[in-house]
Parts: structure tokens; sequence; C-alpha cells
């Protein structure tokens, strides 16, 4: 049973750690900031891919400790991702984000994580995110797919005049609401 609730997270208003330094790390730190630029992060690892390294510099916000992860490291932190191969290391990290109430999760450890970061499906403003509840990113990568092939390029214009429809709207909210429906009941129809 499918249990996971979806939610957005502004990264930019809550501190995220990193630990690892590798491909994987580099794959992770990569989806974090294709989704937000101005991020609040530190990473931790105690050797850094000299690519990652590299690509590190076009982000001076973001802090990197090469060193071993630290108890201390999660001081602050409200989200913990963990992309090393130390099963060792990712138990600890769970144990520990565990009793501090801090989010955690582990790349190719469904079993530790608190949540999963899917595939996204991105059209300006349209954010799509698929999960397959940890079971398949293989599958999660070709719905993604199929959706970018799907989403027409003007969908990002057709939000903006939605936005600006809905502030021109006088009413309680239950009436913005059937308006909103009547205007985009026949928007997305898509024809085989």
């Amino acid at each position: 049973m499918n249990q996971l609730f979806p939610i957005f997270v502004k990264l930019n208003q809550i501190h995220t750690l990193l630990v690892g330094g590798g491909n994987v790390a580099l794959e992770k730190f990569q989806a974090l900031v294709s989704n937000d630029k101005a991020l609040n992060l530190t990473i931790v690892a105690k050797e850094i891919n000299p690519a990652f390294e590299e690509l590190l510099q076009e982000y001076p916000q973001v802090k990197l400790y090469v060193r071993p992860f630290e108890p201390n490291d999660l001081i602050d932190k409200q989200l913990v991702i963990a992309a090393t191969n130390n099963t060792a290391l990712n138990d600890q990290l769970r144990s520990l984000t565990s009793q501090g109430n801090i989010l955690f999760n582990a790349a190719d450890k469904p079993d530790l994580c608190d949540f999963y970061l899917g595939s996204i499906v991105k059209k300006g403003d349209l954010k799509i995110a698929i999960s397959t509840n940890g079971k398949s990113p293989t599958i999660a990568k070709r719905v993604k797919e199929l959706l970018n092939d799907l989403l027409p390029e003007e969908i990002d214009e057709t939000l903006s005049l939605m936005s600006a429809y809905r502030e021109q709207l006088k009413g309680d909210f239950e009436f913005k609401v059937k308006k909103l429906n009547e205007h985009t009941k026949n928007i997305l129809r898509y024809e085989r």
C-alpha cells in the first residue's frame, strides 16, 4: 500500500545536509539544485569527486567540509540525504536523524528512508513529482519522459494566465473554485 504523502519543500528555507562526495552525491546535489539554486545546503564528505568540487564553486552559499561525518553536523538540519556506500554510516545517520526528528533519505536504501526523491517533470512553474514508492526509479523515469512529451510547452503561459484570472475573480472560495473548474475543464484534453 502506498502511504506516501507528496509535498514540495522550499529548500532555501530549511537547512539540508548531504553526506557523501562521490557520483551518487553529485547526482543528489544536481537534483536539489535543479529545484532551487539558492538552497541552504551543507555537504560533508571524507573525499569529494573533483568534478563535484568544481561544480560547487558556482554555489558559494553551499558549505563543504571534506572530512568524516560528525554527529554535530546534524545541528540545525531539517533534512538529511546520505549518498554513501557505507552501511554503518547510513545506519548511524538513520539512528541520529530519528532521535532528532530530522527527515532522512539514504540513496538506494528505501527501508531507511523517511522520504524518497522522485522523478520530477518541470515545465516552467508546473512541477509534477513521480514516485513508485521506492520500488522502481526506472519506471518513474519512463513516466517522467512520457509526461514531458505530453505536456505542451505553452503550459507555463497558461499557468500565468490562470493566475491572473484567479486574481480577478470576486466571490467566496466555492465560487472561485467553480469558475476555475469551468474555465479549465477542457484545457488539457489529449486527443489520440
